[in-house]
């Protein structure tokens, strides 16, 4: 194959991305094609609802560093005059316990293999929302992930690179019987694709027409479960069609905490959406605005730490937890939480792992329907395994259980674990203001908390915002920044005792998406320029 002579993964000249306005519809992602899956069903006569799940499954397949059919999945949709909250993430095998570990000589979970999968919940997301609040069915609003998977699709640029990273990340794994279906789909021959370079799936493309033609049930009852559950068994995994069966996504009430004149919404633990809330619960009676640069990112990262000591302490599957999320978004709290910032860097009493692989998007439509969705393997393309004859790459969100019995999030069998995925929503006045947010593990609170900032203290436009340099609190002191937030900025936070190391690769700092609408009920679209992302406006 003759390449061209140019390089789709350098760029030597600075680039600036524009608000991007519409009326009747929009769909932004982290993948053009994606986007464009999307805006083909609302221009079939499709909501947003229906728009954003085929979004989702087209990203499912052009972007399976980040996301897969057999991904978890959260969603909180504007329809009717209201907010509906969806918890798609999956339980725990039954047979997932301390003494099934121990047997195995292991005193925690693997990061990869069958050991970390839960019950995966995005392809019963997709039939719940379409079926629910969608206006098409569901093997319309597949079709085009279908088309992608079956027929092919150029890799983009920068999922390419992440590709690449995975696969040398994973090439330890290559000669393990467990791991060989995924190598087989994903590194076709011992190659991996390129930018430009084709791929195709056409296992996937006949799993997403079985989930279209079934509801989604062919995943938990039908041949796919089947499929899960005969491979698992013979290679050593707990993951059986019974655990599948019991599975039923879960709709919820959305939280909120008031934020200057906005409303700012998240869903419910068993995500960290929480860890927002409270921080800028915290950060609501500072007067960010009139900071400067290095004061502003202080005591944000201070709430973002404050925030985290709390959730990684209490954060769990809601039946297991000590506190409730009521009680955590307490005036008493959240002041009690501020009067902690203080003019040093402190050091939490929590730590955290850097993990993470997702994709977030969202969607609007000229009837006032809004989604604010996300999806994810978890750990780029998530355990590791592939399902034979399916295309299902399986996530590997149980490695965020926690080993102490005593801890709420503790390992145990039929159990959600903490999850990093969170979709957000701003409301203003009770009125619908639209959908954000930015993925990427434990980045993705403080990517709402730094974008929302920007936006609501700053006035900048969502792009802008996006735009924006960030930062992420890693561990104890530790402090990872983009180079382009400056070394005078950089230098006073280091003055005050955060440890700041500095990079000028844009990965660990997430990849977002704004969506907001406009008094006049014109949309206004802003994506990551960190990523492949691009907006289909109608």
């Amino acid at each position: 194959m003759v390449k061209p002579h140019w390089d789709a993964t350098q760029y030597e000249f600075e680039s600036r991305r524009t608000v991007v306005f519409a009326r009747r519809g929009m769909v932004a992602t982290t993948q053009p094609l994606a986007s464009e899956a999307g805006l083909e069903v609302l221009r079939r006569g499709g909501n947003a609802i229906d728009a954003v799940v085929a979004a989702a499954a087209a990203l499912a397949i052009v972007e399976p560093t980040s996301n897969g059919i057999g991904s978890d999945a959260f969603a909180i949709v504007w329809k009717d005059g209201k907010l509906h909250g969806l918890n798609a993430s999956g339980h725990s095998p039954e047979r997932l316990t301390r003494d099934e570990l121990e047997r195995r000589g292991l005193r925690e979970l693997p990061t990869h293999g069958w050991l970390p999968v839960t019950v995966p919940g995005a392809p019963a997301a997709w039939a719940a929302l379409v079926e629910r609040f969608g206006r098409l069915s569901l093997k319309d609003v597949l079709a085009p992930a279908v088309d992608l998977a079956r027929d092919g699709f150029p890799v983009q640029p920068v999922t390419a690179r992440n590709w690449r990273r995975a696969m040398e990340a994973h090439r330890d794994r290559l000669t393990d019987p467990v791991h060989e279906p995924f190598f087989r789909l994903f590194a076709p021959g011992g190659e991996v694709p390129g930018p430009g370079d084709l791929f195709r799936n056409p296992d996937g493309a006949r799993a997403l027409e079985a989930i279209a033609s079934s509801g989604g049930r062919a995943f938990y009852e039908g041949e796919i479960a089947d499929a899960i559950d005969a491979f698992a068994r013979e290679t050593g995994g707990l993951l059986s069609k019974a655990d599948l069966a019991a599975y039923k996504p879960e709709w919820v009430e959305p939280l909120s905490v008031r934020y200057r004149d906005f409303e700012v919404w998240e869903l419910p633990p068993n995500g960290q959406g929480i860890v927002a809330l409270m921080a800028l619960g915290a950060l609501a009676g500072m007067d960010l605005a009139s900071m400067d640069e290095a004061d502003r990112a202080h005591a944000m990262l201070e709430a973002i730490k404050l925030a985290f000591e709390v959730a990684l302490r209490e954060v769990a599957d809601p039946r297991f937890m000590r506190v409730t999320p009521a009680s955590l978004l307490s005036k008493d709290h959240l002041d009690a939480l501020r009067a902690k910032i203080g003019d040093e860097a402190h050091l939490p009493a929590v730590e955290r792992p850097y993990y993470g692989g997702t994709v977030y998007l969202c969607a609007a439509d000229g009837e006032g329907n809004m989604v604010s969705y996300i999806q994810s393997n978890y750990m780029g393309f998530g355990s590791g395994i592939v399902v034979p004859g399916t295309g299902v790459s399986l996530q590997n969100r149980g490695h965020n259980f926690s080993m102490d019995p005593s801890h709420p999030n503790a390992l145990g069998p039929r159990k959600r674990p903490y999850h990093t995925i969170i979709p957000g929503f701003l409301t203003r006045g009770g009125e619908p203001v639209g959908p954000f947010g930015v993925m990427g593990g434990f980045m993705q609170p403080q990517g709402h908390v730094q974008v929302l900032v920007q936006m609501l203290d700053l006035a900048r436009n969502p792009q802008s915002a996006l735009d924006a340099p960030r930062w992420q609190w890693l561990q104890g002191k530790r402090v990872l920044a983009e180079a382009a937030l400056g070394e005078d900025v950089i230098a006073k936070l280091r003055a005050r005792g955060h440890e700041v190391d500095v990079t000028d690769d844009g990965t660990p700092f997430g990849r977002g998406q704004v969506i907001w609408r406009l008094p006049n009920g014109a949309l206004a679209g802003a994506t990551e320029p960190r990523a492949d992302g691009s907006i289909a406006a109608w």
